[in-house]
């Protein structure tokens, strides 16, 4: 005989053929499928073939009525799902892939921290010139965020977008994961009642919430899909309602349709994923496309005794005469120079304004000042290597003595200390 269905399966089985007869729903699923793979899933128990795909919306409750619950799709983008097969290799699969959406997948025992950490990440992306995302329930306890493809610039550094899948995808949620965390702990440590391991950073692992990080042909749970456990819809909601949000909301009987992708501008999110790239490769972690070095700790300051101008590298030295391409990127590289080298806040504030003024426009007040204060909530990233693209790409070229020096603070450390050394000699 077989085993007596559960309460929350009777549940599921009792609306879902109601549920998924809806054109609307159908049309919201298939609407955002198209070029994605597009699977079902059977009582959570197993997946339908792969690759599959939902090309109308009749096909949905077709598999309804085949005992489907659920449906899931790709991030990546697709000339056609249908080609795809396993014996492929990376090329071959690049060649098919006509993109991939940044899907961030808030994973969390409790939703009122999913809450505090989806109003985060959008904090950050906000901050980085990204301002269309998309947002929905998971069904669960946690959320999903969206941004486009088309949000994305389509190469960096000679590299196609497209075919950094999951390598660049990954490096972003690993950069949101540490730009955020100490405000994630303080955020839930917060509320009313959180839960009393919140305090304790190390024990906070336990009931942080996290993200999780993508994998290739990597599938998540389609907008307006059910899920199987809560019996609940994976309702699209408002990015700047979330806090506002109620499982009552995601009733699957009572619920509105609205667009998962939003309608985001071309390249808005390229200073996110730079930054991102930027960060990796300083932290050199480990299997990145950039830098295969080992994972390095906090960088620590290095206090240098009568800094002079002279000491700063020559592609450095060029930056602040004034610039017209690359200024935002300029900005990181001074601002990671020169908390590197321990210079005081005072004096860093007083540079970078008075290079800002030099250039050609100058950047905004608002902009320098928001940058500088997002420095000092972090930790110290010093400036990439001079070997990287990241120099020439706003028209500064590191000179042979740079590039045996490896970075702008081996650079400064070694002048300043040479420096020193000539001036105690004559004394």
């Amino acid at each position: 005989m077989s085993p007596e269905p559960s309460t929350k399966e009777k549940r599921i089985k009792s609306i879902v053929q109601i549920y998924y007869s809806k054109p609307e729903i159908q049309k919201a699923i298939v609407d955002f499928c198209r070029n994605r793979e597009a699977v079902p899933s059977y009582m959570m128990e197993s997946f339908g073939k792969r690759p599959d795909s939902l090309d109308y919306p009749g096909d949905v409750f077709e598999l309804v009525k085949k005992g489907a619950t659920s449906f899931h799709c790709s991030q990546e983008i697709w000339k056609d799902p249908l080609e795809i097969s396993t014996a492929m290799n990376e090329d071959q699969y690049n060649e098919i892939r006509l993109g991939w959406d940044l899907l961030i997948d808030i994973d969390s025992k409790y939703l009122d921290y999913s809450k505090v950490m989806a109003q985060l990440i959008i904090k950050v992306l906000n901050f980085h010139g990204v301002k269309n995302i998309g947002v929905k329930f998971s069904g669960s306890k946690g959320f999903h965020i969206i941004i486009p493809w088309k949000a994305f610039p389509k190469k960096v550094y000679g590299k196609p977008t497209k075919n950094m899948f999951p390598e660049w995808p990954r490096i972003i949620t690993k950069y949101l994961i540490t730009t955020m965390h100490k405000d994630l702990v303080k955020g839930i440590s917060a509320l009313e009642r959180p839960n009393k391991y919140v305090r304790d950073v190390a024990a906070s692992q336990e009931v942080i919430p996290d993200l999780i990080l993508v994998s290739s042909r990597h599938l998540f749970r389609a907008p307006y899909s059910l899920h199987e456990k809560t019996a609940l819809a994976s309702v699209v909601i408002d990015a700047d309602k979330i806090s506002e949000f109620d499982v009552k909301d995601a009733n699957p009987l009572n619920i509105k349709i609205s667009n998962f992708s939003p309608n985001v501008k071309e390249g808005e999110a390229s200073e996110l994923l730079m930054q991102a790239l930027d960060w990796y490769e300083q932290e050199g972690k480990k299997e990145s496309e950039f830098n295969k070095s080992k994972i390095k700790e906090d960088f620590k300051p290095i206090k240098l005794e009568k800094l002079s101008e002279s000491h700063f590298p020559p592609t450095v030295r060029k930056i602040l005469e004034g610039i017209s391409d690359g200024r935002k990127r300029a900005v990181f590289i001074l601002l990671g120079l020169f908390r590197s080298i321990g210079m005081e806040k005072d004096e860093l504030e007083k540079r970078i304004y008075d290079w800002n003024k030099k250039n050609k426009p100058p950047l905004k007040e608002g902009y320098i000042k928001s940058q500088i204060s997002w420095s000092y909530r972090n930790k110290i990233v010093p400036p990439p290597n001079f070997d990287k693209d990241y120099y020439k790409g706003i028209g500064v070229v590191p000179t042979e003595e740079e590039l045996r020096a490896k970075n702008p603070v081996n650079y400064v450390v070694r002048k300043n200390r040479v420096d020193t050394k000539s001036k105690t000699k004559k004394q």
